[in-house]
Protein backbone atom coordinates (compact mmCIF):
# COMPACT_ATOMS: atom_id res chain seq x y z
CA UNK A 1 0.00 0.00 0.00
CA UNK A 2 1.25 3.47 -0.52
CA UNK A 3 2.50 5.06 2.29
CA UNK A 4 -0.15 8.24 1.70
CA UNK A 5 -3.04 6.12 1.38
CA UNK A 6 -1.78 4.18 4.14
CA UNK A 7 -1.11 7.17 6.60
CA UNK A 8 -4.68 8.57 5.67
CA UNK A 9 -5.93 4.97 6.72
CA UNK A 10 -4.24 4.59 10.18
CA UNK A 11 -5.52 8.01 10.91
CA UNK A 12 -8.96 7.07 10.20
CA UNK A 13 -8.55 4.14 12.10
CA UNK A 14 -7.16 6.45 15.48
CA UNK A 15 -10.04 8.70 14.72
CA UNK A 16 -12.63 5.92 15.00
CA UNK A 17 -10.91 4.36 17.83
CA UNK A 18 -10.88 7.39 19.97
CA UNK A 19 -14.86 8.53 18.66
CA UNK A 20 -15.89 4.81 19.70
CA UNK A 21 -14.36 4.34 23.35
CA UNK A 22 -14.29 8.14 24.31
CA UNK A 23 -17.75 9.52 22.93
CA UNK A 24 -17.14 12.73 25.68
CA UNK A 25 -14.50 14.18 23.70
CA UNK A 26 -14.93 16.41 20.76
CA UNK A 27 -13.94 14.43 17.59
CA UNK A 28 -10.17 14.60 16.03
CA UNK A 29 -9.41 16.24 13.11
CA UNK A 30 -6.57 14.34 11.13
CA UNK A 31 -4.31 17.20 12.45
CA UNK A 32 -4.28 16.10 15.95
CA UNK A 33 -3.47 12.84 14.97
CA UNK A 34 0.17 12.63 13.73
CA UNK A 35 2.89 10.07 12.56
CA UNK A 36 5.44 9.28 14.98
CA UNK A 37 7.60 7.12 12.81
CA UNK A 38 6.30 4.83 9.64
CA UNK A 39 8.37 2.42 7.72
CA UNK A 40 7.36 0.39 4.43
CA UNK A 41 8.91 -2.93 3.31
CA UNK A 42 8.04 -4.66 0.48
CA UNK A 43 4.31 -5.13 0.74
CA UNK A 44 4.20 -4.46 4.05
CA UNK A 45 3.38 -1.18 6.39
CA UNK A 46 3.79 0.16 10.00
CA UNK A 47 2.99 3.12 10.91
CA UNK A 48 3.32 4.38 15.06
CA UNK A 49 0.67 7.19 15.52
CA UNK A 50 -0.02 9.38 18.80
CA UNK A 51 -2.78 12.45 19.44
CA UNK A 52 -2.16 15.72 21.17
CA UNK A 53 -4.89 14.53 23.71
CA UNK A 54 -3.68 14.15 27.21
CA UNK A 55 -4.50 10.69 27.64
CA UNK A 56 -1.36 9.04 27.18
CA UNK A 57 -2.11 6.71 24.33
CA UNK A 58 0.42 5.40 21.69
CA UNK A 59 -1.17 3.56 18.21
CA UNK A 60 0.99 1.65 16.06
CA UNK A 61 -1.06 -0.07 13.20
CA UNK A 62 0.55 -2.67 11.47
CA UNK A 63 -0.96 -3.61 7.48
CA UNK A 64 -0.27 -7.16 6.41
CA UNK A 65 0.03 -7.08 2.18
CA UNK A 66 0.07 -10.54 2.16
CA UNK A 67 -3.13 -10.93 3.67
CA UNK A 68 -4.58 -7.76 3.23
CA UNK A 69 -5.57 -6.75 6.68
CA UNK A 70 -4.15 -4.75 9.23
CA UNK A 71 -3.34 -4.91 13.28
CA UNK A 72 -4.00 -2.20 15.40
CA UNK A 73 -2.17 -1.88 19.26
CA UNK A 74 -3.00 0.33 21.73
CA UNK A 75 -0.48 1.81 24.15
CA UNK A 76 -1.01 3.87 27.19
CA UNK A 77 2.49 5.33 28.20
CA UNK A 78 2.65 4.75 31.98
CA UNK A 79 6.45 6.45 32.91
CA UNK A 80 9.32 8.56 31.15
CA UNK A 81 12.21 8.93 33.41
CA UNK A 82 16.03 9.61 32.82
CA UNK A 83 19.05 7.97 32.59
CA UNK A 84 22.44 9.76 32.81
CA UNK A 85 24.78 8.51 30.20
CA UNK A 86 27.37 7.67 32.90
CA UNK A 87 25.22 5.31 34.30
CA UNK A 88 24.45 3.35 30.83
Amino acid sequence: MDNTVFITKCKEIVRDYIRGNFPQLEPLAFTDIYVVWVSKALQNNKAMLATNLRDGLYFEVTYNGDKHEAYVDVYLKQKNFVIPETAM
